[in-house]
């Protein structure tokens, strides 16, 4: 299945690039480009892509709150992958809240882009090392009111799928996850949806950065591998 990506920076040299890089993969088809967050909902009507590549300082709507407003909406929704030069901590927090799927930064080698897009495709978590070093750094900074949140928030899940958000947060697939927990692939999927839907999550990162900020408070641990509960 060809997967179709939306391009949305500012700088068309970027766009180039880009789109050189992508299409030497023969399953990437750049459908669309946008040089304004606010032109994003628009394309994503008339495209309907399966990834979008955004930049975040743009003009007039930046890439966080474009994409958290692509994550707000009802119905089917493409994955985020946010690619941008400004990877501090802050800046990397606020886009998996927002709703991104993953976040890189643009000096990512092309190979690694390019399996970014087909992860984010398949709904895994992408995340360049140093972003990845900087999401631990900011879920093992101390137990704090987030954390605390973060739990109360999991008390909602049975402990069936507070296991699966749990191996999600240790950045595992799905097939390894059904491995660990002598589950299904489709199990697991069906517990990652439905732990998505009652917690109010767009994605499996921003369950990733939820069961983190949970382990923050030492309250959350798996429970005794077994049936569901």
């Amino acid at each position: 299945m060809t997967i179709r990506v939306l391009l949305v920076d500012d700088d068309p040299l970027v766009c180039a690039g880009l789109r050189l890089m992508l299409r030497g993969a023969p399953d990437l088809e750049v459908v669309g480009e946008a040089a304004d967050g606010a032109d994003v909902p628009g394309a994503v009507d008339r495209l309907d892509p399966d990834v979008v590549l955004m930049d975040i300082r743009m003009p007039c709507l930046d890439g966080i709150a474009a994409t958290r407003a692509l994550a707000a909406r009802t119905g089917r929704t493409p994955q985020v992958i946010v690619l941008t030069t400004f990877d501090g901590d802050t800046t990397v927090i606020e886009a998996l809240r927002a709703g991104a799927a993953g976040f890189l930064v643009k000096h990512t080698p092309p190979e690694q882009i390019v399996e970014a897009v087909r992860r984010a495709a398949a709904g895994e978590p992408v995340l360049s090392p140093g972003v990845a070093r900087t999401l631990i750094t900011h879920v093992t900074g101390g137990v704090d009111t987030r954390a605390h949140r973060a739990r109360d928030r999991l008390a909602r899940l049975t402990d069936r799928e507070r296991e699966v958000a749990l191996a999600v947060a240790d950045g595992t697939s799905n097939a390894e996850i059904a491995q660990r927990l002598h589950l299904s692939v489709g199990a697991v999927k069906a517990h990652i949806s439905s732990a998505l839907t009652k917690l109010g999550l767009a994605n499996r990162t921003q369950l990733a950065v939820l069961a983190h900020d949970a382990l923050d408070s030492g309250a959350v641990r798996p429970a005794s591998p077994g049936g569901d509960r």
